[in-house]
């Protein structure tokens, strides 16, 4: 048994799933969910069912009251490449030396390996 919602991208998240996962994961019926976040029964019921689709705000707040943190990240692809060059940059001269010597090390334990 797993202590969390597993980890899907969001063009494969099964959002009902996920809601029951998180729900159930924190012991809580549909009535004690509805009641923590303000709304009603038969909405989380429709919700876990896939009847309805809540607002992402709604799904933060669900899983907030399940004891999760809700931790989407919308970027362009390209994004992370750009973040790495520029903590690259933002580097001293020795660190990037060190990061150097660290690549170079890795790439010869997995051409010995």
């Amino acid at each position: 048994m797993h202590d969390r919602p597993t980890r899907q991208s969001l063009r494969r998240l099964d959002v009902p799933r996920l809601l029951r996962e998180a729900r159930e994961l924190a012991g809580l019926s549909q009535a004690e969910l509805a009641t923590r976040i303000g709304s009603h029964q038969p909405a989380v019921s429709r919700w876990e069912r896939g009847r309805e689709a809540p607002r992402l705000e709604t799904i933060a707040a669900i899983l907030e009251a399940c004891g999760f943190e809700a931790d989407v990240v919308c970027r362009r692809r390209d994004d992370v490449d750009r973040a790495q060059i520029a903590g690259s940059l933002a580097q001293t001269p020795d660190e990037r030396l060190e990061t150097v010597a660290n690549v170079n090390e890795l790439l010869g334990l997995a051409r010995a390996g």
